[in-house]
């Protein structure tokens, strides 16, 4: 078994209120849920207007396919939600 965690700081531009912020990522996190088939939770910067960290976690039999999906999340992110910057990611294997 083979477990692995993504972790993604994000920027949402333009956000003035944690209102818009949750308007934004909301839809983000059921998104990524349903597109890659993880779990996937607002982990750190709750309070913060324009900054959030996420994280996305997989469970495979295989190594190789945990890193390929996990690793296509960022830029998936960068294609398809212009309105959200892609500060920094990381994968960690468990």
């Amino acid at each position: 078994m083979h477990v692995a965690a993504l972790t993604i700081e994000l920027r949402f531009p333009g956000c003035a209120s944690l209102k818009q912020k949750r308007s934004r990522i909301k839809p983000l996190l059921a998104r990524l849920h349903r597109e890659f088939n993880v779990s996937v939770a607002e982990i750190d910067h709750n309070d913060h207007h324009q900054l959030a960290v996420i994280a996305c976690v997989v469970v495979s039999n295989d190594a190789r396919h945990v890193q390929r999906r996990l690793a296509s999340i960022p830029i998936w992110i960068e294609r398809h939600r212009p309105d959200i910057q892609v500060i920094d990611d990381r994968i960690i294997l468990l």
